[in-house]
């Protein structure tokens, strides 16, 4: 790996060691962005000032003049989640002065996006921000060596190698929720999870069941659905559920998209919402607000991920650092209660 001196003669990584902390921490510190404690702030001034390190003033003047090129890709045009990251990212680009450069991936295949990364490349990107499921398929795959810029991956469900990943904890937020349904009273809880190509699929089903064995109740196979995170597979999963001979309660849906499904399925049906059927979401996109009832939702914040992420590109391009140092961004989720869930809420 190469290393990143200032103008000092002293490196990134010297600066890293000495403060203990990782070189997106001090890049962030540089740079103003990210969030860390008081503490740690602390330490990496300290570091900075013993080691008189003094950042590359050439290529911070590159990063500010825009030579920062953001690469996006996107599956679904008309997805809530695009629109949010596309205002996360624009946000941070255009209070750094880089470039956004947006480009369709093509199918969720690993060939045809590998194909789609490098054409974003050759057209002069310097950095690649990806959302699921594209950042699924690039993780551990040797296209991430072989393009040689620091990628972003926003939403992941776990920490990816060689990647920057910004995420919510997807297991204790899905555990929440079913901690929140449990204890308004409802034992069979349907979970309506995402498709498997999705790292977050898995940890946020498992986080259902925790909370169910934690509780005493059993897992039972028969409520356990899957769908795409779209409107249509919300549709079929939750006219599955309720077809049970013993209907769920409360169904927990990992998008808010089928979330909305479900209350659609259950107004057809003529199920009062929350009265005969509690239904919650994940997500808290527009959507959440404008079902009725209102969406009680995991709240992950979509933009913030999105601009920490771009700004985290942007740091490791200001620093020339290739991103051989992972780096794994949490940030906190928020169990949003609304009237979907709440007796007391829907009937006012």
């Amino acid at each position: 790996m190469a290393r990143r001196r200032g103008s000092s003669g002293v490196t990134i990584q010297e600066v890293a060691a000495h403060a203990g902390t990782s070189t997106m921490t001090v890049s962030n510190f540089l740079n103003d962005t990210g969030k860390m404690s008081d503490a740690t702030r602390t330490r990496v001034r300290d570091a900075v000032e013993a080691l008189g390190y003094k950042p590359n003033a050439a290529a911070r003047a590159l990063a500010s003049a825009g030579a920062a090129r953001i690469g996006l890709v996107y599956f679904n045009p008309q997805n809530a989640f695009l629109s949010a990251m596309l205002v996360g990212t624009l946000h941070a680009t255009a209070a750094r002065g880089a470039q956004l450069m947006v480009q369709h991936g093509g199918a969720p295949d690993y060939e045809v996006l590998a194909e789609s990364l490098r054409a974003l490349v050759r057209s002069g990107a310097n950095a690649l921000l990806l959302p699921p499921p594209y950042s699924d398929l690039v993780a551990g795959r040797p296209i991430v060596e072989e393009l040689g810029v620091p990628i972003a991956a926003v939403a992941s469900g776990r920490p990816m190698p060689g990647i920057v990943t910004v995420r919510v904890d997807d297991r204790a937020a899905a555990r929440a929720m079913t901690d929140f349904l449990i204890k308004q009273g409802h034992r069979r809880i349907g979970f309506i999870s995402g498709p498997e190509g999705h790292s977050s699929t898995a940890v946020r089903r498992e986080g259902y069941r925790e909370s169910l064995q934690a509780h005493g109740l059993p897992d039972a196979p028969e409520l356990l659905d899957s769908g795409d995170f779209g409107f249509d597979s919300g549709l079929a999963a939750a006219k599955r559920l309720l077809d049970l001979p013993q209907r769920p309660s409360a169904i927990f849906a990992s998008s808010d998209d089928m979330a909305a499904a479900v209350i659609s399925v259950a107004h057809r049906r003529g199920l009062a919402i929350p009265d005969a059927l509690a239904v919650a979401g994940f997500d808290d996109t527009p959507i959440a607000v404008k079902t009725w009832p209102a969406l009680t939702t995991i709240r992950q914040p979509i933009a913030e991920m999105a601009e920490r992420a771009t700004l985290a590109l942007i740091a490791r391009l200001a620093e020339g650092d290739s991103g051989d140092d992972d780096a794994d961004i949490r940030v906190a989720y928020k169990l949003v209660e609304r009237a979907s869930t709440d007796t007391g809420l829907a009937r006012r």
